[in-house]
This record gives C-alpha cells, structure tokens and sequence, in this order.
C-alpha cells in the first residue's frame, strides 16, 4: 500500500424483590416468594455517526468518515494464542470518501476491533471495497466525542502518521504499514459537519482457561 494523498487520499444487575413487613405472616398465607434477580446485557462499548472532517494538509477537499462500530467481546477466534477471540473484538462499518475536485477516493471497511475510554474511541476495520486501498488493508480510526462546546475529533492511519522509514517499494517509495487492531493515532483532525456518539463500556476479562484434566495411571 502506498502513501497516497487522495483517500490513503457494564453488565448492571437489577434486584427486583417483593416488599419485606415486619408483620409476622399468619401460618394460613402463603410465604412471600423469594426475590428473583434480573440481570440484564452488558452495555457495550459503540461509536456511530457521520462527519465531514477538516485535514490539515487538504483542507479545500471534502473527506467524510462514516462509522457504526459495536464491540462483541470474543467473537472472534484466533488460535492458538487467543482460541476464545479478544475483549476488543467488534462488529460494523466503516466508510470514507476523500474527494479532490472531480477525483473522489472511497472505501468500505469491516470493523474488526474497538476499544473506549470516556468520550474517545479507537478501532480498526479491514478493507471490503475501495479505489484507493488493497482489499484486506486495516485501517485504523480514532474517535473523540466533543464536550462542553468543543468539535468531535478523528484520526486516520494514514497520511501524516504510520510511517517507516525503511520500508519503501521497488522505486522507492514509501509503503505504508498495515494497521495492528485496534491502534490509531489521536483524533487530530477536527470534524466542521456532523458528529459522532462514543458509548463508553470497560474491556471484559478473558474467559478462564480450563484446567488440564487430570491424569490416570
């Protein structure tokens, strides 16, 4: 993948139980049913939303994110080191548009991996369809909520961060490295349209490994 400038250019537990009276019960009346426990889903982590984002290094052009991004903790296996999936583990879209004139750049993406904290969200998702990307690149997004009157924010991983130096093509130019899930750089562009809404949920703890049958002679 080249450096191009177009498109590259908790779980909460409810108790519900019947109201306890210091009145002894007669032995006629039945007892009072035990109280029954309700648990509902864990909230998941999500950040969804639309927004046209001012670049600093093409900031006549029109470049759009769209992001609908949940988590799914271990959904996603990957044996041997991790046969359950990740905490990080996501599902979703992602899809951007950089256009430049008559040129527009596009791509549509998997979310494979999210991760919030407060307002800010991170995730990656792997290349479906583009003009601009290979089929299978990751590309990692950041996400910051704005608060208080402040802008949402957005980071991409590409253009002016995931660089290395030493890894150029056959006529040497530099070749862009492939996203890790999950990583992107902070949000250092700043959305002018739009918006994005970061729903917040700690990572949950890996399944326990099973313990190793035990041995018969």
């Amino acid at each position: 993948m080249r450096i191009t400038t177009i498109g590259a250019t908790a779980t909460a537990v409810a108790v519900l139980a019947s109201p306890i009276t210091s009145t002894p019960t007669p032995a006629t009346v039945p007892a009072a049913p035990a109280a029954s426990v309700v648990s509902k889903p864990a909230k998941a982590a999500s950040v969804h939303g639309e927004a046209r984002i001012s670049y600093i290094e093409s900031v006549h052009d029109d470049i759009r994110f769209t992001i609908h991004a949940e988590q799914t903790p271990f959904t996603r296996p990957m044996p041997p080191t991790a046969p359950e999936g990740l905490s990080t583990d996501a599902r979703g879209t992602l899809k951007f548009s950089h256009s430049r004139g008559e040129v527009t750049g596009w791509a549509e993406a998997t979310v494979d991996c999210l991760v919030t904290s407060g307002r800010t969200a991170t995730l990656t998702a792997v290349v479906t369809k583009s003009n601009v990307e290979e089929p299978g690149a990751r590309l990692g997004i950041s996400v910051q909520q704005g608060g208080k009157g402040k802008p949402d924010r957005l980071g991409f991983s590409w253009g002016v961060v995931n660089v290395d130096p030493e890894n150029v093509d056959e006529n040497g130019q530099l070749v862009r490295p492939q996203a890790g899930s999950c990583m992107a750089p902070a949000p250092f562009t700043t959305v002018i349209k739009g918006g994005y809404k970061v729903i917040h949920a700690e990572i949950t703890k890996s399944p326990t490994q099973p313990e190793p049958a035990p041995h018969h002679s």
